[in-house]
C-alpha cells in the first residue's frame, strides 16, 4: 500500500507547466478555504514525528479544519515541535511509546467516537491500516479504499481517480465497494450526481480483458440499483473518459464520456501511474483520502507540499463531519 503521491517542485516541471502547476495548487488551495468556519472535527493523528507530519497536522489545526490529538513519544513530539518553532499549546498529547502502538492508540480512539477521523503520522501506511483493519469497531460490511482529488489544469472540475493506493487487484465485488466510496466523497464535495468512467485500455466489451468484462457488470449493477447515486458508464479509454472531442470522434453516445467526475482504475498499478502523471507530468494538486470504515483517513506523505497536507486533512474533516 502506497499513498505517497504529492506535486512536484518546480523545477521537476517542464518550465511550460509550472504556471498551470500553481494555478491548480490555488485550485486546491481555494477549495479548502471554502471548507474554513465549519466545526473543526477530533481527528487522531497517529506519531507525528517527523516534519512533514507535525506540520501537517498542526497547519490543518490552524486552518479550524481538525482538533489533533497527537499519539506518539511525547517527549520526542514536544522536541520536534520547539525546534519547528510551533506551539502546542491547547493540543491534546497522547502518550505511545512507538508508530505500532501510535496506530493501535488511534484506531482505538476512532472505535470508541473520540476521533472522527484519523491522520497517518511518520509510520508506514501498512502499520495504520493494519491496526484499523485489527479494531473490530472501524469494521464495516465495505472493502476500504483510497481515492485521490486532483485539481488538473488542464481539466475543468477536480477529478477523483480510485484506487491506487491499497487495492492491489480488485475482484468485481471489491471494485463495487471502491466506486461506492468514491460516490459517497462525491457526494460529501457537493457533487449530487457524479459521472463515473469506468477505465480500461479499449471502449469496446472483450473477453481478452477483463476489465471490460468487470465494467460492463459494474454497469449493470447500477441499472439493478445495486449500486446508486452516480451515473456509469464503461469500459472507456482514458481519453473518452475525459475528452468530449475523443468520444465523438469514436462515436461514442454518453452522458458520462467527456465529462468524467470519476475514474475507477482496473487496478491500483494502473492508478498509481495515472495519478503520478497527472502530478508529474501535467502539474495536478493532489491530496486523498480512505473511505471504508466508520471514519476516514487521510493518508501523507512526506513528499506532499503543505498545501497537500492541509487538503488531506479537509477531504477527512468532510466525510468526518457527515451523519
Amino acid at each position: 500500500m502506497n499513498a505517497s503521491l504529492s506535486r512536484p517542485a518546480d523545477h521537476a516541471l517542464p518550465a511550460g507547466h509550472r504556471a498551470d502547476a500553481a494555478a491548480a495548487e490555488a485550485r486546491m488551495s481555494a477549495w479548502v478555504a471554502e471548507l474554513r468556519g465549519r466545526p473543526p472535527v477530533p481527528c487522531a493523528v497517529a506519531h507525528p514525528c517527523d516534519e512533514a507530519s507535525l506540520s501537517g497536522a498542526l497547519d490543518a489545526a490552524e486552518a479550524g479544519l481538525i482538533i489533533p490529538l497527537l499519539i506518539g513519544p511525547e517527549a520526542r513530539i514536544q522536541k520536534l515541535a520547539d525546534t519547528l518553532g510551533r506551539s502546542l499549546a491547547g493540543i491534546s498529547l497522547i502518550a505511545a511509546p512507538h508508530s505500532h502502538a501510535a496506530a493501535a492508540m488511534a484506531a482505538s480512539l476512532a472505535a470508541l467516537g473520540q476521533a472522527h477521523a484519523l491522520m497517518k503520522g511518520s509510520l508506514h501506511t501498512d502499520e495504520l491500516m493494519q491496526a484499523v483493519l485489527a479494531e473490530p469497531g472501524l469494521r464495516t460490511e465495505r472493502r476500504m479504499s483510497h481515492i485521490f482529488r486532483l485539481d488538473v489544469p488542464a481539466y475543468p472540475k477536480p477529478l477523483l481517480v480510485t484506487d491506487a493506493a491499497i487495492n492491489i487487484a480488485p475482484d468485481l465485488l471489491t471494485k463495487a465497494d471502491i466506486l461506492r466510496n468514491a460516490i459517497d466523497l462525491a457526494h460529501a464535495l457537493g457533487v449530487a450526481c457524479p459521472k463515473v468512467a469506468i477505465l480500461s485500455a479499449v471502449e469496446t466489451v472483450t473477453p481478452r480483458i477483463p476489465s471490460t468484462l468487470d465494467a460492463a457488470a459494474l454497469c449493470k449493477m447500477a441499472d439493478r440499483g445495486q449500486i446508486s447515486g452516480a451515473l456509469l458508464d464503461g469500459p472507456l479509454a482514458f481519453d473518452n473518459a475525459i475528452s468530449a472531442d475523443a468520444s465523438r470522434i469514436k462515436g461514442i453516445q454518453s452522458t458520462v464520456a467527456g465529462d468524467a467526475d470519476i475514474l475507477l482504475v482496473p487496478d491500483l498499478e494502473a492508478g498509481n501511474m495515472l495519478a503520478k502523471q497527472l502530478d508529474y507530468l501535467a502539474g495536478a494538486a493532489s491530496c486523498g483520502v480512505v473511505l471504508g470504515a466508520r471514519v476516514p483517513i487521510a493518508l501523507t506523505s512526506r513528499a506532499d507540499t503543505a498545501a497537500s497536507r492541509v487538503a488531506s486533512a479537509a477531504l477527512a474533516a468532510l466525510v468526518g463531519r457527515r451523519p
